[in-house]
């Protein structure tokens, strides 16, 4: 893409489009839609003011904005993003760059809903209330009039799953989002979901948000093969095991995001630390034979699964933008392949988690986070 001046700060209402440069990316369709997304999405949890909330880790805006810059840069189109993540900054920062640097039918924002976004009653969950009401805050904290992906971030199990459908039925009806999706569950509450919207025939989730990466495959038992069968693209959460994978074993706590993210002690856990090492030292060992970084094998492997639709890159820095576009010109060969997965041991599966109280013991857990409305 080609700039026409500097970055605007944060408060100027220039506006500079960049031309995408469609040329080298290749773009691809999410699951059975008709919807054109880059092969990487930016994952903007990364984005927001750290004082807002969770997580403590984020980067402010002037530091946030050269980065999505740069993805547009490079040709992204696909970001992600929620209401909770730093309590409505990661949206609002994200927006004002995508205004000020994209053509607005160029790209593809995402957003969720669920988690807390206030004290009291009805400041949370997907009852029809919460997701009519979310849906218009989120709109306004991106300076959008519609979302192209609204996620159900995780269920929520006390409300009725047909009123939360149908509430997202009707906002598909209502031009304030184009497509639907749902995010770490159980294979069998997804299924329920997708019979629901079939038989209602109200507009159907066509993503699945989910934890997948090298040290993490529990996914490959039910859901991924339930979304192959049902034509849903999945987009990857944590597609390198929270920064694992692109750094050798000695080095997985050596940055500010990784020496303050306790939910990743969670994810991976020293019950599977002898296989996660053999699987990181493997990467090691493949990066090191090709002369290219542990994050792009990491991101390879996942795109020898053809239901894989794009990672959810995290970026803090442009070298992270940089590995995750160039790992999409590397093919892993089957030997390369079995010797990153062969170490793989069983562990826990953390994607049906949705009951409060767990989510809350989860949550206690995170460096700096602060409920909503404190």
């Amino acid at each position: 893409m080609t700039i026409a001046q500097s970055n605007p700060e944060p408060s100027s209402p220039c506006i500079i489009f960049i031309e995408m440069k469609v040329d080298t990316m290749h773009y691809i369709k999410l699951g059975k839609t008709g919807l054109d997304v880059s092969p990487i999405a930016i994952g903007a949890m990364t984005y927001g003011e750290p004082e807002r909330g969770h997580p403590v880790w984020s980067l402010g805006e002037s530091e946030s904005r050269p980065l999505i810059k740069h993805a547009l840069d490079a040709g992204i189109n696909f970001f992600d993003t929620a209401n909770m993540y730093s309590q409505g900054s990661s949206e609002e920062i994200l927006g004002r760059a995508l205004i000020n640097y994209a053509k607005r039918d160029d790209v593809v924002i995402a957003t969720k809903v669920r988690h807390p976004m206030r004290p009291g009653p009805n400041g949370k969950g997907l009852s029809r209330k919460a997701v009519l009401a979310e849906i218009d805050h989120s709109l306004q904290r991106l300076g959008t009039d519609y979302v192209d992906l609204y996620l159900i971030h995780r269920l929520d199990n006390t409300t009725p799953l047909e009123e939360t459908l149908e509430a997202l039925h009707d906002i598909v009806k209502a031009g304030k989002v184009r497509y639907l999706g749902a995010s770490s569950m159980h294979a069998w509450e997804f299924s329920k979901a997708l019979h629901l919207q079939k038989a209602n025939g109200w507009a159907r989730f066509v993503t699945m948000q989910n934890h997948y990466n090298l040290l993490a495959r529990e996914e490959e038992r039910e859901m991924l093969p339930l979304c192959i069968d049902e034509g849903i693209g999945t987009m990857v959460w944590s597609p390198l095991a929270r920064g694992r994978l692109a750094r050798a074993w000695s080095d997985i706590k050596s940055t500010i995001r990784s020496g303050n993210d306790g939910f990743a002690d969670m994810l991976y856990t020293e019950l599977t630390a002898d296989s996660d090492r053999a699987i990181i030292d493997a990467v090691g060992v493949i990066a090191k034979a090709r002369g290219v970084s542990r994050a792009q094998i990491g991101l390879a492997w996942l795109r020898r699964n053809p239901v894989v639709v794009a990672p959810l890159v995290g970026a803090g820095n442009v070298q992270q933008i940089d590995d995750a576009i160039a790992s999409l010109e590397i093919e892993l060969s089957d030997e390369e392949a079995r010797a990153i997965e062969s170490p793989y041991t069983p562990r826990h599966d953390f994607q049906g988690i949705s009951d409060d109280k767990e989510l809350n013991r989860i949550m206690a857990k995170l460096p700096g986070f602060k409920p909503a409305g404190t």
